[in-house]
């Protein structure tokens, strides 16, 4: 509940003041009849009435503070909020060949990997994220969970030499499609690092990317190593230019990071929200308590405590 005019709910203050004024003036009231002693009444019963003999004062006081709350105008509040969400599945697909261990990217290429992944899993909570490694043949380390905890678990453990060396580039576009080709999400995507060329496995670069292309999945294609290196960027921009996404070169750590922030700010869950809010006057049940209070206050005076001149 909210108050339209909640200033006056300060009034209520002056409430404190009334209440010390009235226990003060009954202490030092005094009986109009003196006698020396009152031993004689100690052990008399007390009568409802001597229960009742401040329940006037009482009910005055909370009539006050109702309408002290009803000049406040009291506001009930009733709001709806609808959140939808446009879900996107993304899959690594990381090239993990022996020249990954390669330094000109800080500790090694594969390390420099991990660590700007790891942080773009951890930002993107809404997501089921899943992680495809390759070299001579490739695998699954991740299926697309939304654990991502355990899916950063599973990228620190990854090594260079798990599997056959070599750089098998269609086998690791085409099992992280698999991954993929299922997904009822709005956004399917794959972002695919390698630092070498197509080498080994069965499965062309290009033609993998025809079958990503027909599953509705966008790939983004990223080149790491220095000038110089032994990196088909054609091929990689190929790949991306078939499938809607775009290709990148990383050629230092701070390269690498700018990627994945580009990548994470094209990706964004995106969120549909619609708002409803009405407020409604609530001053009714105050309104009655302040007559109820009045009422039983007159009928007491009138009536049990009623005094005689």
């Amino acid at each position: 509940m909210t108050f339209a005019n909640p200033y006056y709910l300060y009034l209520l203050l002056l409430l404190i003041p009334l209440i010390a004024y009235y226990i003060l003036k009954k202490r030092k009231e005094q009986a109009a009849l003196k006698i020396s002693t009152t031993r004689a009444f100690a052990d008399m019963p007390k009568t409802y009435k001597h229960y009742l003999l401040h329940a006037p004062f009482v009910l005055r006081v909370l009539a006050w503070a109702a309408l002290i709350i009803i000049i406040a105008r009291p506001l009930g509040s009733h709001s709806r909020q609808d959140d939808t969400t446009e879900g996107i599945d993304i899959v690594m697909s990381l090239d993990i060949s022996s020249s990954m261990l390669a330094q000109d990217l800080r500790p090694n290429r594969l390390e420099a990997f991990k660590k700007v992944a790891a942080e773009f899993v951890r930002e993107r909570p809404n997501d089921n994220i899943g992680l495809v490694v390759f070299s001579g043949e490739s695998f699954t380390q991740c299926p697309l969970t939304t654990d991502h905890e355990a899916l950063v678990s599973l990228l620190e453990n990854v090594q260079c030499g798990m599997i056959e060396d070599g750089t098998a580039i269609g086998n690791g576009l085409a099992t992280a499609t698999a991954r993929l080709k299922d997904s009822k999400a709005k956004s399917k995507v794959i972002i695919l690092l390698t630092d070498g060329s197509n080498n080994r496995g069965k499965i062309a670069p290009l033609y993998a990317a025809e079958i990503a292309k027909t599953f509705g999945v966008r790939v983004y294609t990223i080149g790491v190593g220095g000038r110089g290196e032994d990196i088909d960027e054609g091929t990689l921009q190929q790949i991306a230019a078939t499938t809607g996404g775009s290709y990148f070169r990383a050629m230092d750590n701070k390269k690498l990071e700018a990627i994945y922030e580009e990548i994470d700010q094209m990706e964004k869950t995106k969120f549909n929200v619609s708002e409803y809010h009405k407020r409604t006057e609530e001053f009714m049940p105050f309104a009655i308590l302040l007559l109820v209070f009045l009422l039983c206050e007159m009928i007491l005076k009138n009536s049990i405590l009623k005094q005689i001149p």
